[in-house]
């Protein structure tokens, strides 16, 4: 948040914010035990427990009392200030501090020798740290470089006029430790009068000035965070921000004379929070591809110069520009104090491969140009520039070595960096969206109706220009609709590109292709992810990835064209595609790097599900910053594996969309059009709280458009914007020049990554902290070596043996199988058939201890009824076909080998396995099938000599009947307890009807159920019409009104 503070007169030895007292000494530890010499596999806080002894290390803390968290890192969060001494002692000094004469040739071509024709020297001009400095009339910052050896000085001048200019001077003088301590004595000492100088507070870098109704402002860099590494350059997340006024200690603000508009100014800055999504760098260029970096410093080298320019940021996303501005007029190398900052996403992981480790890096820079909320921001401007337009990268790098450099030393021409890049934005068409009602999704309006498609022609141009030809543009808004909203943007879309291919020279054709993602999505005959695939793979061989070399020992490759894709918000079905591209494009990556043989990675593997979450951060911080709201949509909803509980997840995230669109949007927008210099208060002009729209904000002046000369409407591209790229091979420099020039005239990783003459250890390090594969590895199954290490094995097919051993059997009788094996007596009697059947009983009771401690779930029922008989080879039974079989084969491997795991279905075979339609149980039902086995079983029980009949019925004749039975037949169950009814006599004779007749006077329709049920009709196996009112026929009832299961609509 950027918080504004009021002047100080006395020091303040830190920010505003909470942060620890960086100059307080650190509490002495507790704990006399040594810290761990190798961190466990596993990274998780138990591990770490474990590892250290089971208690958990006691945390430092500064003076200020908060906890320093820091202190794990090899760099702090929050700066350190300049250690100044009261009278500086040369003796104190060490040796080598001050400047050496290689370093004064190096300082004095690098500030004085330079007159813009040439680019300045990498050696150490940059600054890391500063110190905030203030007396009654001037701020001085003291800045360090990386080393600490070398400080510079910035003098800003403190005034109260509201009309001055800012006032800065930049001392090009290089001092050392003992001579800046010098130097700030001088001015402390002629500053007694006034109070002296104090330290206001310490800083990781200046964003700018910004001036409102009043006063200059400074904002600053108060906190940062470690998020990446790339070439062995570290990128930083912005945790704090401090907005120092530029005016002197006892002025304050007067509410009467209309400063109530600059706190209302400072009201809506506020609302911009800094601390969230934004990122910078020192010494690498974030604001562009690694294939922009890498061509432009290979081509420098190649001109003779030993490295390229610094300040070549892309403005497009440098989103302080506006705040660098008046430094850039007035400061002749302003980057050397001011770090350009872009807002988006930076997120990074490691794949360990068997000990090859793998750099997964994702990158994501939004645009400020027509930047804003949701609904706010549709479509394109009439400059070309979309809303929500994001440039994804994705970098595979192999960590074999730190820099971008190959061993020889060959500059920028490592072979183990690869880049893709892709790209969303909205529909560059003149569209919007009312959100003034309550309608979750306001209609859509198309603007303006431009037959030649300007918008459109200008945005191509761009991409154009940033990626070169091919571009993939992939479509995924509705075909169909009951009401047409999206598909009015698709036809018209549609139109634009090809009104635009038809001047396009054939291979360089914008390539479309649009496809109904949310209907797919809801079809049960249609695969999403099948298709994403299909449409990746075409995407990733048109556009090819970058993938650095020297061009002789190694090929290069270059990205031609970019892949742009687009649905209604660019965001739930524009990630999860961008998703698919990426993993597609990963599998190319990892095999040009030599890691992967082939160049496709399963879903539901380690490097997939690292590369999951990376994407679905990337989502929904993507989503936060344009819609509100996390994801709505993630990938398990595509794959169509999410869970039930998700859910109520999706809604609350559609409302809370629903709720930041409806109410907070407006002031979001303002604080976008105010940080971004899309408004600049100017006297005698609206406030922006006035505005009634921001439309003239962000398109070009009605004015200005008759002194423009207008595009040509068939040339509308830029032909030298469809050159194909091209990576220049590598050409040795000169050995002169090696000689003369150290590395860090061409590159100066090895001073912010190795920290030279710095005490450092590895587990402080970035790269062996950051999120890796190992973490999902089961640490006690690779104690046992059970686990394969791979992490492109797929997890799903197997469970996890800790997962098992977790598990605890069940409690309670298990069914076991008969023993196989044994034949079957079907010719002998019933003696001969039981007997047998108790031998293989009691064999089997033998081991039932044994089988039940070792069996997780015990024998399903179905196999208990299995049959033992075998017949060529193959086990039969009577359930059908391959279930049962199968189950029973693995069974009997069980019995054979009992230290074999046992058989359980994954997580993702259980989800196949549930989803059965209803035209697999229809076609079963109606189409019933016998095995073999089944039949068997049924001739055996028909030839069985005590067969009995499977309906009996009084009209069978005697002589049919079994001696045995007849007494049976006969006896007194037909009518015991039926003949008395409250001193009723029925006799024999009649004896149906007169008990039907009594047990409808007596018990109602009790009775007359009960004498339906056990009277046999003429037909008993055929239900008619008129058994639809009994009450044992309900099934049937409810399979005529069509609540039948078997009645139910088939796909």
């Amino acid at each position: 948040m950027v918080t504004p503070t009021a002047p100080e007169t006395g020091p303040v030895p830190v920010p505003v914010h909470s942060t620890p007292n960086v100059n307080a000494p650190d509490v002495i530890r507790d704990s006399p035990e040594p810290p761990v010499l190798f961190p466990p596999l596993h990274n998780s806080a138990d591990s770490e427990s474990v590892a250290s002894g089971g208690t958990a290390a006691p945390s430092r803390t500064g003076g200020g009392g908060v906890a320093d968290d820091d202190n794990d890192e090899d760099e702090p969060a929050v700066a350190r200030p300049f250690l100044r001494t009261s009278s500086p002692d040369p003796a104190s000094s060490r040796q080598g501090l001050n400047m050496g004469v290689e370093d004064d040739e190096y300082e004095e071509a690098r500030i004085g020798g330079t007159d813009g024709a040439l680019p300045r020297s990498r050696l150490m001009h940059k600054m890391h740290k500063f110190s905030l400095y203030e007396t009654a009339s001037r701020f001085y910052i003291v800045g360090g470089d990386v080393t600490e050896k070398r400080y510079r000085i910035l003098k800003i001048d403190r005034t109260n006029d509201d009309e001055s200019e800012l006032s800065i001077t930049d001392d090009k003088t290089v001092y050392s430790l003992k001579d800046m301590n010098q130097l700030l004595d001088t001015i402390d000492d002629g500053n007694r009068g006034t109070g002296g100088m104090k330290l206001r507070c310490t800083t990781w870098g200046l964003l700018g000035f910004i001036k409102f109704t009043g006063p200059w402002y400074m904002l600053l860099i108060t906190k940062k965070s470690t998020v990446a590494m790339i070439g062995g350059h570290y990128v930083y997340q912005i945790d704090g921000t401090n907005l120092v006024p530029l005016t002197s200690p006892g002025f304050k603000m007067d509410q009467r004379n209309g400063n109530t508009e600059e706190s209302r100014f400072l009201g809506i800055l506020s609302n911009l929070d800094l601390t969230r999504s934004f990122y910078y760098s020192y010494s690498y260029d974030i604001t562009r591809t690694l294939q922009h970096n890498i061509t432009r410093e290979r081509e420098a080298l190649l001109s003779g110069k030993p490295c390229a320019v610094d300040d070549d940021f892309n403005s497009m996303f440098v989103w302080n520009s506006h705040l660098l501005q008046p430094v850039a007029k007035v400061l002749k190398a302003p980057y050397d104090w001011c770090r350009p900052i872009i807002h988006g996403y930076v997120d990074q992981a490691a794949v360990s491969v068997y000990g090859r480790t793998a750099h997964i890096t994702v990158i994501a820079r939004r645009s400020r140009y027509f930047a804003g909320a949701r609904f706010l921001k549709r479509g394109a401007n009439d400059l070309g520039y979309v809303a929500n337009d994001v440039e994804t990268e994705q970098i595979v790098s192999e960590a074999l070595t730190t820099s971008f450099h190959a061993p020889g030393p060959r500059y920028f021409a490592s072979p183990t960096y690869t880049s893709y890049v892709q790209h969303r934005g909205s529909i560059p068409l003149h569209w919007t969206q009312d959100n003034t009602g309550v309608t979750p999704k306001p209609m859509i309006e198309l603007n303006l109706v431009d037959p030649f498609y300007t918008a459109a022609a200008l945005h191509f141009d761009n991409l154009f220009e940033r990626y070169g030809a091919p571009i993939y543009a992939l479509n995924l808004v509705k075909t169909r609709e009951r009401t047409p909203r999206e598909s009015k943007l698709l036809d018209e879309y549609t139109k634009a590109i090809n009104y635009l291919n038809q001047f396009l020279p054939k291979d360089k054709k914008i390539i479309h292709r649009a496809w109904d993602m949310s209907r797919a999505a809801k079809s049960r005959d249609q695969d999403v992810i099948g298709t994403l695939e299909s449409i990746a793979e075409d995407v990733v061989t048109t556009t090819g990835f970058f993938h650095n070399g020297d061009g002789h020992t190694s090929p290069i490759r270059v990205q031609n064209g970019v892949a742009r894709t687009n649905c209604i918000d660019c965001l739930d079905r524009t990630n999860a595609a961008q998703f698919v591209i990426g993993k597609r494009a990963l599998g190319h990556q990892l095999h040009a790097l030599g890691i992967l043989g082939d160049t496709t990675v399963n879903y539901d593997t380690d490097a997939v599900n690292l590369f999951t979450h990376m994407y679905h951060d990337h989502g929904d911080t993507i989503a936060v910053q344009y819609g509100g709201s996390q994801l709505v949509n993630t990938m398990e909803t595509y794959r169509k594996i999410n869970q039930w509980t998700s859910h109520s997840r999706d809604m609350i995230e559609s409302f809370k969309r629903y709720y930041n669109n409806s109410f907070l949007d407006g002031q979001r927008q303002e604080a976008y059009n105010l940080f971004l210099g899309n408004y600049i208060f100017a006297q005698g002009q609206p406030m922006l709280w006035d505005l009634a729209t921001d439309y003239y904000l962000h398109h070009e002046d009605p004015r200005t458009w008759l002194e423009k000369r207008k595009r040509d409407y068939i040339h509308w591209y830029t032909p030298e914007f469809l050159k194909p790229r091209v990576l220049p091979p590598y050409a040795p420099v000169a050995k002169g020049t090696l000689t003369s020039n150290p590395v860090a005239a061409y590159d100066d990783y090895w001073l912010e990554y190795y920290r030279p003459s710095t005490l450092s250890s590895f587990a402080k390090m970035f790269p062996y902290k950051m999120n890796s594969t190992i973490k999902y590895i089961p640490f006690k199954a690779t104690l046992e070596g059970r686990y394969d290490l791979s992490p492109f094995r797929v997890r799903g097919d197997v469970p996890d043996a800790e997962a098992q051993e977790k598990k605890k059997p069940n409690k309670g009788v298990k069914f076991l199988e008969p023993p196989l094996g044994l034949p079957m007596t079907t010719t002998g009697g019933d003696d001969e058939y039981n007997s047998s059947y108790n031998e293989r009983t009691a064999a089997q009771s033998t081991n039932i201890t044994t089988t039940a401690a070792v069996t997780r779930s015990g024998i399903s029922f179905h196999r208990w009824l299995q049959s033992d008989k075998q017949t060529n080879g193959t086990t039969q039974s009577i359930m059908k076909g391959g279930v049962a079989s199968s189950a029973l084969d693995h069974y009997s491997n069980y019995n054979n080998n009992s230290g074999d795991e046992d058989f359980k279905k994954s997580a993702l075979e259980k989800s196949r396995a549930a989803q059965w339609t209803f035209t697999q149980v229809v076609q079963e039902s109606l189409n019933p099938k016998v095995s073999s086995a089944e039949a068997e079983d049924y001739a055996r029980y028909i030839s069985h000599p005590h067969t009995l009949p499977l309906v009996v019925s009084t009209e069978i004749p005697a002589s049919e009947i079994e001696p045995e039975y007849q007494e049976y037949i006969n006896g007194s169950w037909q009518y015991e307890g039926l003949d008395t009814f409250n001193n009723i006599t029925i006799s024999e004779k009649g004896r149906q009807e007169q008990l039907h007749r009594a047990g409808e006077e007596q018990l109602g329709g009790d009775w007359s159920l009960y004498f339906d049920t056990v009277h046999v009709g003429d037909d008993p196996l055929t239900v008619t019409e008129e058994d639809a009112q009994k009450k044992r026929y309900k099934a049937y009832r409810k399979w005529l009104r069509g609540k039948s299961l078997f009645k139910q609509p088939v796909d």
